[in-house]
């Protein structure tokens, strides 16, 4: 997505403006909520999760210009693949991305990668900002399980050119956060959203015109420390039965010599 909205360049006249953005402002006379984004952070252990976007265009956009958008998705796969990533195409205006990592840092470093990832067609003047996110991600072992700290901050106020009158946006934005044993939702930010609740999954519906804050944390089994517990165990078990409830090998031996 900032492939296309989160590097708009600063305008000075309409002529400046992405031929990818200016479709959507030309679809918006069709047609709202043109552009759906889900941004999705699925956790399974301390050490195994996935980065989810799954990238739904009008396809009445491709009316006005299916090259520019089948560059775009193209260059979505490309980023995918340098992040040992995989994309799903589901039709020529529908794209799923996925990126898995294996720690709360691999994830920092890779939504960094796949999202504030500049080309030269991104460095010229402009008089609107560029739209910037970031995510802290931070955990803390405790053996068995890990404490994981989420942040996730997006500004979104240079989206407003995007919105109508009506406070209709024509992209629909969603980040969403998936763990094993819930979340807690944490507002001690003026611009903390509040998140629906589905399950373990918390979805927060992202203001185009605002400034966002998504600020979260949660518990994750370590299964590597359980594992290496269950190890323990076995082995303890095994002694115990061996010099515990099974006869002392010097004995049968001597038994046998009589």
């Amino acid at each position: 997505m900032k492939s296309v909205f989160f590097s708009i360049n600063k305008i000075r006249k309409i002529t400046k403006i992405k031929p990818i953005v200016l479709m959507v402002i030309l679809s918006s006379l069709l047609l709202s909520g043109c552009v759906k984004y889900d941004l999705g952070v699925n956790f399974n252990s301390t050490n195994n999760g996935e980065l989810v976007q799954h990238i739904q265009v009008s396809e009445k956009i491709t009316l006005f210009s299916s090259d520019y958008l089948s560059e775009w998705l193209k260059t979505l796969e490309n980023r995918a693949r340098t992040l040992a990533g995989s994309t799903q195409r589901v039709s020529a205006s529908e794209i799923i991305v996925k990126i898995p990592f294996t720690s709360a840092k691999e994830l920092q470093e890779k939504f960094t990668g796949f999202f504030n990832t500049r080309t030269s067609e991104d460095s010229d003047g402009s008089e609107l900002a560029n739209l910037s996110s970031t995510l802290v991600a931070e955990d803390t072992n405790f053996f068995l399980f890990s404490r994981n700290h989420l942040v996730y901050d997006l500004d979104l106020r240079s989206l407003a050119m995007l919105t109508t009158k009506g406070d209709s946006s024509l992209v629909n934005l969603d980040f969403s956060l998936q763990t094993p044993w819930g979340i807690k939702n944490i507002e001690n930010d003026e611009n903390a959203i509040q998140p629906e609740k589905h399950g373990n999954q918390l979805t927060w519906r992202l203001k185009p015109r605002d400034i966002n804050h998504v600020e979260v944390v949660f518990w994750l089994p370590n299964f590597l420390g359980i594992g290496t517990l269950l190890i323990i165990g076995f082995v303890w078990l095994g002694l115990y039965l061996r010099y515990t409830l099974l006869p002392n090998p010097s004995i049968q031996l001597t038994v046998k010599e009589l």
